[in-house]
C-alpha cells in the first residue's frame, strides 16, 4: 500500500502569512490555498506549486452596484409581532424587533398587492380595504374587532448582507463597510453579474478553482434590534423572494402566490413543519429557475478553463443538492462545513458532481482560538464523528477555513491537523475508491421531506445542539457511521408501494412535526401499507413521538405495531400494568445505565406481544414488540453515543431478524467500531473514545484477534 503523504488539503491563507502558510503547506502537505471572507490571497502564494480557489460571492461585494438599484437588493419576507386590538383600530409598527441596519421595508413594490393582513384569532386575511401602510410612522393602520390578534407580513430589503453581519459581529469587525446584498435573478442584475465573472476570470488567470459562496439567494439568517439572531434557518427560503420571481412563480403554479405560503403563520416554513403543497411548489420552481441561472455562471467559469465549486451554505437556497435539478448545474466540486458525520454525509452523498470536499471545524475564529477556547478538544470531537461517515461514504478531500495566523499561534493544534490529514490519506490508500461493506438490507428514515432532505432530518442550523432536538439527531448521527444504506422515504412513497431493499424503517420526531408526520399518519393507505410491511417480517423502529396524531382514541397510530402508547391524560383510568424485562439481544452489550436523552415521558407498553427493556418508574423508554411475522423496536430517545450506536445498531438487526448477520465482522467494546474493505482486504478499527480501550475482533463469527488501542486511534488490520 503507497500511503500519499501530500495531496487531499486546502488551507486558508491572508497576505500577512506568506512565510508562514508556505511552511505549513510543506509541513502537512497541502495541494491547494483558498481566502476566506475578510482575507486576501497575496501574489507570492499565486506563484506556489498548488491549487488556487478564490471565495466568489456572486450576490454582494459590491456596494456601488446595490446602491445604484435599490429596486434590485435581496428582499425577505418578514411577519410583524402579534398584536392585540384593544379597539376597532390598531396600529403595528412593521419594524419592531428587527435590526433596522439589517433590513428596510420595501415600499417600492405595492404593499396592498405583495402584503398581507391577517386576523390570526380567526386565521382569516383582512381586506386591503381595511387597512393602509403609514410611510411616515412605519406601520400598518387596521380597522379591528376588539380582542383579536393581528400580524402583518411584508416585503423587506436585506441591506446587509446577512454572512457579512455574522461575520462582522463574530470577529468584531470596526471599519469594514456594511455589504449590501443584491439578487442576482433581477434582469438587470444577471446581465451585470454575467460580465462581471467574465471580468474577474479574466483578470484572475493563476486561480483554478471559483467557489461560489454561494448563488443567490441566502438562507434566513435574521437579526433583532440587538444585533442577536432573531431567526435562523438554514433551510429557509424567507430570502429568496421578489415581486419579480414571484410573478414568474405564479405564471410557472397558475395560481396567486400568498406571504402565508413562506411565512406560515410566524413559522418560516421550517423544516419542521410539515411542508404544504405550496411550499414545496415553491422549492421546486425556486430549483428549476436557480440550477438554470447557476449553470450559466458555471459555463462562464468553464469557458476560462477554471473549475467551478459550490459552498454548501449561505446563498445555497434554491441548489438543493439532492434534488432533482441540482446535477443540471455542471458543477466540479461542492465543499461543505463538517460539523459532525451527519453534516458529512449530507456533503458526501452528494451526486453529480467530480469531487466533495469537506470544511473541518474549528473554523479560525477568535471566539474559538482565545484563552478559554479549546480549539484541540473541538478538532479532535470533530474528527471522531467525521471519521466513522467518512469510512462510509468518504469525502475526496479536506480543508479549514478562517484566519490561518490565529491557528499558527497554537502550535498543539497543528499537530491535530497533521494527525487528522494523515488519517484521511490512510483511509483513501486502503480502501482505493472501493464501498464499505454494509448489512444485506436498507434502513428507510420516515419523514415528509424524504430524500429532498437526506441527511437534514430534526435540524434547525446545522450540526448545532438544541435541547429538544439532540435524542432525534442522534438517530441519523449514529447511521451515519453505520455499515447500513440508508434511504430517506416520504409518505408518498409508503402509499405507493416501498423498495423491497428496505427492511427496517424508522420514524423519529416530535408529534406533529414534518420528522414524525403529523396528519398523515391519519391516512389508512398509510398506517396499512406499514402494518402490513412488519406484519409480512418488516421491521419499525420508533423514536420519540413515531405515528404521533391524537386520532380515534390512539395517540400513536401505529400502538398496535409498536406495543407502546404516550399517555396524554385521556386514558388515566385505564390501569397499565409494565414490568420490566431486560435480558435481550439488543442490549448485550450493555450492562449499565442508558441515555434516553431528553426523551419521552408517560410511555406505557400495551398489548400482548411485548417485552419492555429500560424503564423510567411505571413508565417505559425501551420496548420490543412481536407483530405478525415482523418486529418493531421503540426508543423514548436516541442521542448519539458509542453506547447508543451500538443499541441503536443490534436494534436494527434485531428488526431485520438478521440477528446472525450482525456479527459477520464485529467488535466487541461499544466505543468501537470497525469498516470492512473486501475488496481491499483491508479492516479499520476505531477508538471512539479519549480513553485506551481493548476490543476483540471477530470477523465470520470467528474470534480474530484481541487489540489494545490508544485513545482516538485508528488500527488497520487485513481481513
Amino acid at each position: 500500500m503507497h500511503l500519499e503523504t501530500t495531496g487531499r488539503l486546502t488551507l486558508p491563507t491572508d497576505l500577512d502569512m506568506i512565510d508562514e502558510t508556505i511552511r505549513l503547506k510543506e509541513l502537512l502537505g497541502a495541494d491547494a490555498l483558498r481566502d476566506c471572507d475578510g482575507t486576501l490571497m497575496p501574489q507570492e502564494l499565486l506563484d506556489q506549486n498548488a491549487k488556487i480557489y478564490a471565495t466568489y460571492y456572486t450576490t454582494r461585494k459590491d456596494n456601488d452596484w446595490a446602491m445604484k438599484n435599490p429596486e434590485e437588493i435581496q428582499q425577505e419576507y418578514l411577519i410583524s409581532d402579534r398584536i392585540t386590538a384593544k379597539d376597532t383600530q390598531l396600529r403595528i409598527e412593521l419594524m419592531k424587533g428587527f435590526h433596522t441596519q439589517q433590513l428596510k421595508v420595501n415600499t417600492i413594490d405595492s404593499p396592498k398587492r405583495w402584503w398581507e393582513v391577517i386576523d390570526r384569532t380567526t386565521g382569516e386575511i383582512v381586506p386591503a380595504d381595511q387597512w393602509e401602510y403609514d410611510e411616515a410612522s412605519g406601520e400598518v393602520v387596521i380597522e379591528t374587532i376588539p380582542y383579536h390578534q393581528y400580524t402583518v407580513s411584508f416585503l423587506a430589503f436585506l441591506i446587509w448582507d446577512p454572512v457579512h453581519m455574522y461575520n462582522f459581529i463574530t470577529n468584531d469587525w470596526k471599519d469594514a463597510p456594511h455589504q449590501l446584498t443584491y439578487d442576482v435573478r433581477q434582469p438587470k442584475t444577471q446581465a451585470y453579474v454575467k460580465e462581471k465573472l467574465k471580468k474577474w476570470c479574466e483578470e484572475n488567470p493563476k486561480v483554478d478553482v471559483v467557489r461560489f459562496t454561494t448563488f443567490f439567494h441566502q438562507f434566513t439568517l435574521t437579526f433583532d434590534d440587538k444585533k442577536r439572531e432573531k431567526f435562523v434557518e438554514w433551510f429557509g427560503y424567507s430570502a429568496s423572494v421578489s415581486p419579480y420571481i414571484l410573478e414568474q412563480f405564479e405564471k410557472w403554479a397558475g395560481y396567486k402566490f400568498r406571504p402565508e405560503f413562506i411565512v406560515d403563520q410566524g413559522y418560516h416554513n421550517s423544516i419542521f413543519r410539515v411542508p404544504s403543497k405550496e411550499f414545496l411548489d415553491f422549492i421546486e420552481f425556486q430549483q428549476i429557475e436557480v440550477s438554470k441561472l447557476a449553470k450559466e455562471l458555471v459555463d462562464i467559469v468553464h469557458s476560462y478553463g477554471k473549475e467551478a465549486m459550490m459552498f454548501l451554505g449561505d446563498h445555497w437556497i434554491g441548489t438543493e443538492p439532492f434534488g432533482k435539478y441540482f446535477a443540471n448545474i455542471g458543477l466540479d466540486a461542492v465543499v461543505g462545513s463538517v460539523g459532525d458525520g451527519v453534516t458529512l454525509r449530507m456533503i458526501s452523498d452528494i451526486k453529480g458532481v467530480k469531487y466533495t470536499e469537506g470544511r473541518l471545524l474549528p473554523y479560525f475564529f477568535p471566539d474559538v482560538f482565545t484563552e478559554g477556547g479549546d480549539p484541540i478538544g473541538g478538532a479532535q470531537d470533530n474528527w471522531m464523528k467525521a471519521r466513522r461517515a467518512i469510512l462510509r461514504s468518504p469525502l475526496d478531500r479536506i480543508g479549514y477555513g478562517g484566519y490561518l495566523k490565529l491557528a499558527a499561534e497554537w502550535p498543539s493544534f497543528i499537530e491535530q491537523v497533521q494527525k487528522v490529514v494523515n488519517e484521511f490519506r490512510e483511509i483513501h490508500a486502503n480502501m482505493q475508491d472501493t464501498k464499505a461493506y454494509t448489512a444485506p438490507f436498507k434502513v428507510g428514515i420516515l419523514n415528509c421531506w424524504g430524500n429532498l432532505r437526506r441527511w437534514m432530518a430534526n435540524q434547525v442550523h446545522h450540526a448545532l445542539w438544541y435541547r429538544e432536538i439532540y435524542s432525534y439527531v442522534g438517530v441519523i448521527e449514529c447511521l451515519s457511521g453505520m455499515p447500513v444504506d440508508v434511504e430517506f422515504i416520504t409518505f408518498d412513497q409508503v402509499r405507493e408501494g416501498l423498495d423491497p431493499d428496505i427492511k427496517v424503517i424508522i420514524n423519529a420526531g416530535d408529534a406533529y412535526t414534518s420528522w414524525s408526520g403529523a396528519e398523515n399518519w391519519q391516512d389508512e393507505r398509510v398506517v396499512c401499507a406499514i402494518r402490513r410491511f412488519v406484519d409480512q417480517g418488516g421491521g419499525f423502529i420508533g423514536v420519540g413521538e413515531p405515528s404521533a396524531c391524537q386520532y380515534q382514541g390512539r395517540f400513536f397510530q401505529l400502538s398496535d405495531v409498536l406495543g407502546v402508547d404516550r399517555e396524554l391524560g385521556f386514558s388515566m383510568s385505564t390501569d397499565k400494568y409494565n414490568e420490566l424485562n431486560s435480558n435481550h439481544f439488543i442490549l448485550e452489550d450493555t450492562p449499565g445505565e442508558i441515555d434516553f436523552g431528553e426523551g419521552k415521558s408517560r410511555i406505557y407498553a400495551q398489548g400482548e406481544n411485548y417485552q419492555i427493556l429500560n424503564m423510567d418508574g411505571k413508565y417505559s423508554r425501551l420496548v420490543v414488540n412481536a407483530y405478525g411475522k415482523g418486529r418493531s423496536v421503540y426508543f423514548s430517545g436516541l442521542p448519539y453515543s458509542p453506547q447508543n450506536c451500538r443499541i441503536l445498531l443490534r436494534a436494527i438487526y434485531y428488526a431485520a431478524h438478521q440477528e446472525g448477520e450482525m456479527k459477520k465482522y464485529y467488535v466487541t467494546n461499544v466505543d468501537t467500531e470497525l469498516v470492512v474493505f473486501e475488496k481491499t482486504g483491508k479492516i479499520a478499527v476505531i477508538n471512539n473514545s479519549k480513553e485506551p480501550k481493548k476490543t476483540v475482533l471477530y470477523v465470520n463469527g470467528q474470534l480474530k484477534k484481541q487489540l489494545d488501542l490508544a485513545p482516538m486511534e485508528m488500527r488497520w488490520e487485513n481481513l
